[in-house]
């Protein structure tokens, strides 16, 4: 079986995990999926009771590696995050506790209600997975995903995220209100029982870190990576958007596509992955203008209509 093939077959085992929980939303698990073989850090985003956190404990579930909530509040404090060195009588040396940052897969229930000072012990670990405690820097384990969920429309108790805090999520996500038949589903599946007690690991981190390797060696052209940065510089010029996408941007779009590529068994990116991954990979980056904000339009709806301006290369193969 080659690589590529292999990630297929172990990325519809946990797709098809995190479906028996998550009714309906097969976008939303493969967005989540890429952004995990994408190494990157995935912020869900809705109003309450669509199923954040259950999304982000039932792809955490389906990996056999080690996992830890944070439960974000206002009295949360940045050791509790990181961790804090310790005293230790019998010893006499200071000792080193970990915070709940130490696991392969963190989830971070509502980020937005811990203070500004907390949300910003994260940034280091995310970006250079490493953690900093009183001049000692320690090593996150491989692989290392942060899966954060916030509610967007409470203001009393919440702390917005800051854009450096935003800019480090590779993709966000909405959940979205379910259809009918997905609703009336999860009422025959989620009502008797927590369909979550009876998820069982399909995979480990070992076998995530190879599918890791494969999405790296996947060729991306030199048009495809200039129209990623046609699409992220057109942002900064917009008059729509009073800040555009950041360089990180433009390399979380072709990390993404990679990843993209991968799970639609290519080993090369086309343009379409940048097309399907603009809005989850940027739209969470920019700020709408006064005026598109007054015109009723969303940073996806800007990207959008962007996205039609910028001139699409052709697609190619690796030679």
């Amino acid at each position: 079986m080659s690589s590529f093939d292999n990630l297929a077959a172990v990325t519809k085992r946990i797709g098809d995990n995190v479906e028996r929980v998550i009714e309906g939303k097969p976008d939303v698990v493969r967005t989540s999926m890429t952004v995990l073989l994408a190494e990157g850090h995935l912020l869900i985003e809705d109003v309450p009771g669509v199923g954040k956190t259950m999304l982000a404990k039932a792809l955490a579930r389906s990996i056999d590696c080690t996992v830890k909530r944070i439960q974000f509040t206002p009295d949360l404090l940045p050791s509790d995050v990181t961790g804090v060195s310790i005293y230790n009588r019998d010893s006499r040396e200071f000792e080193f506790r970990p915070g709940g940052v130490f696991a392969n897969i963190v989830v971070g229930d509502e980020i937005n209600r811990a203070s500004p000072k907390t949300q910003s012990a994260l940034l280091e670990c995310m970006e250079e997975r490493q953690v900093t405690v009183d001049g000692t820097t320690y090593e996150l384990q491989a692989p290392f995903m942060v899966i954060a969920t916030q509610n967007p429309i409470e203001m009393e108790g919440t702390y917005p995220l800051p854009e450096a805090q935003r800019d480090r999520f590779m993709a966000r996500v909405s959940m979205g209100y379910p259809v009918m038949r997905s609703e009336l589903a999860m009422l025959d599946t989620h009502s008797a029982a927590n369909p979550m007690d009876d998820l069982e690991p399909v995979t480990d981190a070992a076998e995530i870190a190879k599918l890791v390797e494969t999405v790296r060696t996947v060729h991306v052209s030199d048009p495809v990576k200039h129209y990623a940065v046609d699409i992220t510089s057109a942002t900064r010029r917009s008059p729509d958007l009073r800040l555009g996408a950041s360089p990180r941007a433009s390399l979380h779009l072709i990390r993404a596509a990679r990843a993209l590529a991968a799970l639609e068994a290519r080993d090369y990116v086309i343009p379409d992955d940048l097309q399907v991954l603009a809005g989850p990979v940027l739209a969470h980056r920019v700020i709408t203008g006064l005026e598109a904000q007054m015109g009723g339009r969303g940073a996806e709806q800007v990207i959008t209509s962007l996205l039609r301006a910028i001139r699409v290369p052709e697609a190619t193969a690796p030679a």
